[in-house]
């Protein structure tokens, strides 16, 4: 069952900490569409990519490794260029309540780093949350593997972690060119931190606070996310059937979570609690009796109703690593940095690292 109950509005200490160049762009995007009550961090061995965010923290690793120059998607040297300014890291997990580790899987920085970093926060008791891309299928074998060996390290260290597979990008519509499927990669990173930050940060109906979250979100491991929208007469119900089939859900079912937190973002003028109901009823159709939901109504001045899921304690496959060898082999491929991934062309390299 779900409770209708107004709790004030908690404004916990939340931060992002964008790693590499996809959590570097996420980052510059959330700042772009205005995210709300959050503190941004970036974290990268590339300079370049450093001089071009807007985060109010920038925090350059392993000057000694990749001399500003970046890992060049190797995650060895980008783990180790994070153990090199481990006392740097640490500030990036202190002073919180709640961290975001928004990366691309499979390549150097965010696959290598991002562990270092959740294990700082979980030793400071953090709560922690990773938000994480995995690549294209045509991105290669290799990074493909980089990726699912970086999310079996990071899953060691977070409360949660919601992983995104690029693939399911290819089934939106309206996605032709390669620029539009990037930023799409994004925007899903963002809408994914804003639909769980929104319900501590923004005025609504019904409101969580931080013990919500954290009663959601830790210890929790594999999460899932939905999205849906709808607008006109049955914008609710559109939106929370688009949320509960939404590509995202990677083909598993939200009735196998033990929590769900429920963003439901309307206009506050076309608010009806008849909507409201019918939405969360389906919803309920769709979780076991055992599903505990949590549920905030964020107030916003748009013309469509957005819901978003995230369900938490999803049974996980990365307790062992299916279609890949792992035999007396270290966690990620030692190579020189000049040893790069040539499966994967440059730009998208520097895209999605």
């Amino acid at each position: 069952m779900f409770q209708m109950e107004h709790s004030t509005n908690f404004r916990a200490g939340i931060r992002v900490v964008g790693v590499g160049g996809c959590g570097g762009n996420a980052v510059n995007t959330m700042i772009e569409e205005g995210l709300e009550g959050v503190e941004f961090w970036v974290v990268n061995t590339d300079q370049q990519a450093l001089d071009l965010s807007k985060a109010q923290e920038k925090v350059r690793i392993g000057e000694t490794i990749t001399k500003g120059l970046g890992a060049g998607g190797d995650p060895e040297i980008g783990r180790r260029a994070a153990e090199e300014d481990v006392e740097k890291l640490r500030r990036a997990v202190e002073g919180v309540e709640m961290i975001f580790i928004t990366a691309g899987m499979g390549g150097g920085t965010g696959t290598g780093a991002s562990p270092v970093i959740a294990k700082l926060a979980k030793e400071k008791g953090v709560l922690t949350v990773g938000v994480v891309t995995k690549p294209f299928t045509f991105e290669g074998k290799r990074r493909m593997r980089n990726a699912d060996l970086g999310i079996r390290e990071l899953k060691k260290y977070v409360d949660t972690l919601l992983v995104i597979p690029n693939d399911k990008l290819l089934t939106q519509k309206n996605i032709l060119l390669f620029q539009a499927l990037a930023k799409t990669s994004n925007d899903v990173l963002v809408k994914a931190v804003k639909g769980i930050s929104d319900l501590v940060i923004k005025p609504g109906f019904v409101n969580r606070d931080f013990a919500d979250l954290r009663a959601v979100m830790a210890k929790k491991g594999k999460a899932i996310m939905g999205i849906g929208t709808g607008k006109g007469e049955n914008a609710a119900i559109e939106a929370a059937q688009a949320a509960i089939n939404s590509p995202f859900l990677e083909d598993v079912s939200i009735g196998d979570a033990q929590s769900v937190l429920v963003n439901i973002t309307v206009n506050p003028e076309n608010f009806y609690i008849e909507d409201f109901h019918e939405a969360m009823n389906l919803i309920q159709e769709h979780v076991s009796e055992n599903t505990e939901i949590f549920m905030g109504v964020v107030f916003e001045p748009i013309d469509e109703v957005r819901i978003t899921l995230i369900a938490t304690g999803i049974p996980d496959e990365y307790g062992g690593i299916k279609d890949f060898e792992l035999e007396e082999e270290p966690v990620f491929r030692k190579e020189t940095r000049f040893q790069v991934d040539l499966e994967t062309p440059a730009f998208m390299r520097r895209q999605f690292d």
